[in-house]
């Protein structure tokens, strides 16, 4: 058996991270769980709750654990939605990110911000703009896992 440290190699390596999409059906129209960010990159920006997967989990743990600390949202269905890995997607350097999603039916979970979010809210998914990063790629990918339309498409004839 290999011991830890073993295989190491002296290439670059990409970090990895998750990000969360939680979508829930309102009587106003389809709500997306935003955060808002307290630490940089992109302090003060709404975005997808999100971060970085530790060494001894699995991503679908990953996505859970980051969508509870940084919106206090758990118990949801997330499904896996794709990578996104753009070399450019990340100021802090090369970070591909495995995307999950839920849709929430009824009542919607309460939100609290924690962590590195500073806010926690639901906004509606047409308001779901200039988001940081590959985020609005991320949400439009989300919503066509889910089956809904993603925002900023029309419905063609």
């Amino acid at each position: 058996m290999a011991t830890r440290g073993e295989y190491t190699y002296p290439y670059p390596r990409p970090m990895v991270s998750v990000d969360a999409v939680v979508l829930r059906r309102d009587p106003a129209g389809v709500l997306v769980l935003l955060i808002r960010r307290g630490k940089p990159p992109f302090q003060g920006r709404l975005s997808l709750p999100g971060g970085f997967v530790e060494l001894d989990e699995d991503l679908p743990e990953a996505a859970a654990r980051e969508l509870l600390e940084e919106a206090g949202v758990a118990g949801v269905d997330l499904l896996q939605v794709g990578a996104f890995g753009r070399p450019d997607r990340d100021p802090r350097g090369r970070n591909i990110s495995i995307a999950f999603a839920a849709l929430v039916e009824g009542a919607a979970p309460p939100v609290r911000a924690g962590d590195d979010a500073t806010e926690a809210l639901w906004v509606p998914l047409t308001a779901a703009r200039d988001l940081p990063s590959d985020h609005g790629e991320i949400l439009a990918a989300a919503c066509r896992v889910v089956g809904l339309e993603p925002p900023g498409v029309k419905p063609t004839d």
